[in-house]
């Protein structure tokens, strides 16, 4: 079985395909632009907002992570 871990965000490139800015998805979200900023580096985002988040740029929320995966 395959074991996934979040290797880098891919928030940013997601955002310029949508046309869109931090801020407007903070403010599409209610997720605050400071907490976005956070994931656009390394912080891992709940599930909660992942999924939020994916909705919101019509993506799953796998496409927001590059996934490094070891096959266990």
């Amino acid at each position: 079985m395959a074991n996934y871990k979040a290797k880098r965000s891919n928030l940013k490139t997601l955002l310029s395909k949508n046309n869109t800015k931090l801020d407007v998805l903070a403010a599409s979200t209610g997720i605050p632009e400071s907490k976005l900023n956070e994931y656009l580096s390394k912080k891992v985002m709940t599930l909660n907002n992942a999924m939020t988040i994916s909705k919101e740029l019509d993506c799953k929320i796998e496409d927001l992570y590059v996934w490094d995966v070891k096959e266990g």
